[in-house]
């Protein structure tokens, strides 16, 4: 077998396990990529290794690895590739006046990838980079709802449900209520729930595949807008989050690596 073809075995299992939204198992892949038992039981093990693949949680079938996630990241980071993201999140925070944020789930918890600040002398510090947790922020509360109901449960099971103010629901039977309403609305809010002095309201950015595969949101002050001004730019949110989505959609059309399923 020659070395490109080789690499090619490789790239198909890759797109496969990224692709799915749930863990592949070994059948799975065989029967995605046409490639034999051997072939994939080989190439996993050495993607494996690397960290590009881990198994689930639960230990049947293989889920994307750190090494495939920070791959995605720097890719959908890279600001020369990715000039009209940065100028639809400007768009936003102009037309809102306010700090516009776009954040991808990374395991318990949602990471700011862009961002544009609101043009006010006073500020929420909050950096590429930073975490915020799932349960008590706007955009955590819309990559929750996004999840297969039965996983959802699971996984708010097992979060560490952390009061972070008086607002932060930290009961589960609550939060999958809210959760639940969430995913009606297609719309998530966070009533100072993670800090006292905070507001934000969150949409999704979907793939083309129509999953979630970021979050876009507008966070102020309390003293500045309250929580029902801030739910009136939701429909300004999914323009720009469809304009997002068109972008994703056009990187993977020009033959880039495609980013990657969470």
């Amino acid at each position: 077998m020659s070395r490109q073809s080789r690499s090619i075995r490789v790239i198909q299992i890759l797109e496969a396990v990224a692709g799915a939204d749930r863990p592949m198992q070994v059948a799975d892949i065989m029967d995605a990529c046409k490639l034999p038992k051997a072939t994939v039981h080989r190439i996993c093990g050495l993607l494996r290794e690397r960290n590009y693949l881990r198994p689930s949680i639960a230990g049947r079938g293989m889920v994307p690895g750190p090494e495939l996630l920070r791959l995605a990241q720097t890719i959908f980071a890279n600001q020369s590739n990715y000039a009209l993201r940065h100028a639809v999140l400007e768009w936003v925070a102009r037309e809102t006046g306010e700090t516009c944020n776009l954040a991808r789930p990374e395991g318990t918890a949602m990471v700011y990838w862009d961002r544009v600040e609101t043009e006010w002398p006073l500020k929420v510090q909050m950096p590429i980079g930073s975490r915020v947790p799932l349960h008590c922020s706007a955009s955590g509360k819309m990559y929750l709802s996004s999840l297969p109901p039965a996983r959802r449960g699971l996984l708010v099971k097992k979060l560490d449900l952390v009061s972070r103010t008086p607002n932060s629901i930290t009961d589960v039977e609550l939060l999958e209520r809210e959760l639940e309403n969430v995913a009606t609305a297609q719309m998530a809010t966070d009533d100072q729930e993670f800090s006292e002095s905070m507001i934000a309201v969150a949409v999704s950015v979907s793939d083309p595949s129509g999953r979630l595969f970021a979050t876009l949101s507008i966070h102020a002050p309390v003293f500045r807008m309250k929580l029902k001004e801030a739910v009136k730019h939701v429909d300004l949110l999914r323009a720009a989050a469809a304009e997002l989505g068109s972008d994703i959609r056009s990187v993977q059309e020009s033959g880039m690596p495609p980013p990657f399923g969470s």
